[in-house]
């Protein structure tokens, strides 16, 4: 049995068995990614360039698209390169660097989450205090908290993961490296204590999620008090996107990460990682956009600005 001073190499999970379903996966992947690439860059762009979405939401939201770009970056290349190639290693570096940014960008990710319920909940129902809670100090302070707080995340789980002696083989079934997967491969008891930190973990983000879903109470109640039909749509707006994509992010990623072993299986984990790691950094563009119309505006500006650009340069090319 190798151990953990002795692996080189880690062995992904094979996607497809045939070589024409391995180009599928790898075109699909690609459409995927290049779609992720696409709607939280034209966030970012649109929220940077317009200065009437220079506000703490959309700066929130711009930090947001940041940590859904490097978030898919960090799983779907190494995956689509394995199905082009026809191969499944992943160096022991590449192992522990892309566990160490994804798990950075994650803890990230829902920190920022839960600053972004604060932002509504100030914003609706504290309204005289928006400017002074949510000054631009305030603001970059909270931001910057909380990718330090996925930060700090990443380091403690990558150091406890990479420091447990690993004797069951190095085949990791999943198509990044993934905790629980690299957990099965220990062959100590040492690996109870990174389960206890990943409960003691979920029970935090449990308790941070009890006080979003407080404030959207709060935030409901506001609301539905408001005398204009169109200030209610308003809220809505910004507020449901917010609270589908905090309940999908969290609720996949802790059955993924916490579930007995009597319910992991090939199918339903390769699911679960999908949905936690894949889904909402290329959904989430289209959530908060769908019912946000300065967004929109400002994502058109962006589009017909593009078109207009590059129309005048073939214009002066052909000149």
């Amino acid at each position: 049995m190798p151990n953990s001073s002795s692996i080189s190499e880690f062995l992904l999970l094979a996607l497809a068995d045939t070589r024409q379903l391995q180009l599928l996966h790898f075109w699909l992947l690609l459409g995927i990614y290049l779609a992720a690439l696409l709607g939280n860059g034209l966030i970012s762009t649109a929220v940077a360039c317009d200065h009437r979405l220079h506000t703490p939401m959309y700066f929130f939201l711009l930090n947001l698209a940041l940590l859904d770009l490097g978030c898919i970056s960090t799983t779907l290349p190494k995956a689509m390169a394995n199905a082009l190639w026809h191969t499944r290693a992943i160096s022991y570096a590449g192992c522990a660097a892309q566990v160490f940014f994804f798990l950075f960008l994650f803890g990230a990710e829902y920190s920022l989450l839960i600053v972004m319920s604060y932002d509504r909940y100030v914003a609706i129902c504290k309204p005289l205090h928006y400017r002074t809670l949510l000054g631009s100090r305030a603001c970059a302070t909270m931001a910057a908290a909380a990718w330090g707080t996925g930060l700090l995340y990443s380091l403690l789980h990558t150091a406890t993961i990479f420091s447990l002696p690993l004797c069951q083989g190095n085949a990791v079934d999943q198509f990044f490296c993934e905790i629980p997967q690299i957990l099965k491969l220990s062959c100590s008891d040492a690996y109870l204590r990174e389960i206890w930190v990943l409960g003691v973990s979920a029970c935090l983000a449990s308790g941070c999620f009890a006080f979003i879903l407080f404030s959207y109470v709060q935030i409901f109640r506001a609301v539905l008090r408001m005398p204009s039909e169109q200030g209610r749509h308003k809220a809505f707006s910004t507020c449901l996107p917010h609270l589908a994509v905090v309940s999908l992010f969290l609720n996949t990623a802790i059955f993924a990460n916490l579930r007995p072993l009597s319910l992991s299986f090939q199918a339903l984990d390769l699911a679960m990682a999908v949905l936690y790691s894949v889904v909402p950094p290329t959904l989430n563009p289209l959530i908060y956009s769908m019912r946000n119309q300065e967004l929109k505006d400002a994502v058109r500006k962006v589009i017909s600005w593009t078109y207009f650009s590059k129309d005048k340069l073939l214009i002066c090319l052909y000149k």
